[in-house]
């Protein structure tokens, strides 16, 4: 432990600064701490929650974002003039609304709405030898921290997702979407009151001071589990200070692999749409490997495409001869998320090296294996220790809504707990219920 500062030592403008330092820090982790016991609390009611409360607040969340669409869209602006020069343009993407984004996050709510309610399934009984009935039943995680960049669209698909599951949120979204997302929880909190369910179950901290993150990290106690969604150094610096369960979503250094017996125009259709569709987010492929024995058809084409649509690439050295313009690909390239238009490219030998090089380079994201041999179909969904692996389609299906588990809190890269992408399900856990007549143990 460092020895306390000797104050006779210091400047008395220094003292003063010190002073107010410490007097803002006290402040702002009383003001953490404040909301945290309010989100205890509300946890409480939404785990005694029905289903029909819960779907009737998340309709009126739905309509509250569409009555005050341009409200949101005012607010969104503001952060784009704000921050968005100095953001690149990938980013801007993530943090740019339009009214279809609105009305999408709207909908993302009815959808959850009529998914099923899993607090209270009994997902299994049995009896015991001396007559006691056990089974297990799902209840809701508590509290949960959400901390984010960008992508103002998770303040309004993680509050929907926590309160179905009957979880309150702590919300933290980038300091460059603080208007929208204000604005957006704006919304859901009207929503919540005039539901009758408490409105603390979902804030976003009030606090825009990254000392309120450190200090939300501490809460162990009152947070039950911390959900972080962003850049690489966002999820070390929460693993490394949090006290509370972290759930994680690592960078998606994300693969497609080509195999030599690939239809070569569904390939080429797979691997556009994984990079390009929306290069700034996670499950965007973010390196193409290719069988040696298909390389000189495939990527001169493949390659010739990608460069039209803007997108830098990297190659290895057998992958700059079907490419002159390629950049040489570096170490780091190959462990690289770029959330932009670039694209890693590697020429490999056969199934064998592409799985070696996803093991060793790849975050256990998004995989996938472009193949006509359903042996090594077969072989690489056995072998590839990701969240999502695929077969013959894009990763850009890494995603909840895509797969039904309607919107997504996140993809946890972690295998405790959860594995991918986190729907209503994994927003419970389970507790032993026993049914006896009497039993006592000997």
């Amino acid at each position: 432990m460092e020895p306390e500062p000797d104050l006779r030592q210091v400047p008395e403008w220094s003292v003063t600064e010190m002073k107010a330092r410490a007097a803002s820090a006290q402040e702002i982790a009383a003001s953490v701490r404040g909301q945290a016991e309010r989100a205890r609390a509300a946890a409480r009611l939404l785990a005694r929650a029905g289903s029909a409360e819960k779907n009737r607040a998340l309709e009126g969340m739905a309509k509250a974002l569409e009555a005050r669409t341009a409200d949101i869209l005012a607010a969104n602006r503001r952060d784009l003039e704000r921050h968005g020069i100095s953001l690149s343009e990938a980013a801007r993407d993530r943090l740019r609304l339009e009214d279809k984004g609105v009305r999408a996050m709207a909908a993302a709510l009815r959808e959850v709405a009529v998914l099923p309610d899993p607090v209270g399934e009994v997902t299994r009984m049995w009896r015991r030898p001396n007559g006691l009935e056990v089974g297990r039943v799902r209840i809701p995680l508590g509290v949960i921290a959400m901390i984010y960049e960008s992508r103002p669209d998770v303040t309004a698909g993680a509050a929907g997702l926590c309160l179905k599951s009957g979880n309150a949120v702590l919300l933290r979204g980038g300091s460059e979407a603080f208007e929208s997302n204000r604005a957006i929880a704006g919304c859901l909190q009207e929503a919540l009151r005039a539901s009758g369910l408490p409105e603390a179950a979902v804030q976003t901290l009030e606090r825009g001071e990254r000392e309120a993150v450190d200090a939300l990290l501490k809460l162990e106690g009152l947070v039950d589990v911390v959900i972080p969604r962003g850049g690489e150094n966002l999820i070390r610096s929460v693993l490394e200070k949090s006290r509370i369960p972290v759930l994680r979503h690592a960078k998606g250094v994300c693969h497609v692999y080509v195999d030599d017996t690939a239809d070569l125009d569904m390939a080429e259709s797979i691997c556009m749409n994984a990079k390009v569709q929306r290069p700034g987010v996670c499950n965007a492929m973010e390196t193409m490997l290719v069988d040696r024995a298909i390389a000189p058809r495939f990527l001169p084409r493949m390659l010739r495409r990608f460069a039209e649509a803007g997108v830098e690439l990297r190659g290895c050295e057998e992958t700059r001869k079907y490419l002159g313009t390629a950049k040489p690909a570096t170490e780091e390239d190959w462990g690289a998320e770029y959330l932009d238009k670039i694209l890693a490219v590697r020429v490999v030998g056969g199934l064998e090296a592409a799985i070696e090089h996803i093991a060793r380079y790849g975050s256990a994201h998004t995989e996938a294996i472009v193949t006509r041999d359903h042996a090594r179909a077969r072989r690489f969904l056995r072998e590839v220790d990701s969240s999502v692996v695929l077969v013959n389609a894009s990763t850009r299906f890494n995603d909840g809504g895509q797969l039904g588990l309607g919107a997504e809190i996140g993809i946890s890269t972690s295998k405790i707990h959860a594995f991918g992408p986190m729907g209503l399900e994994e927003l419970t856990t389970t507790k032993f219920i026993v049914y006896g007549n009497g039993q006592v143990r000997e």
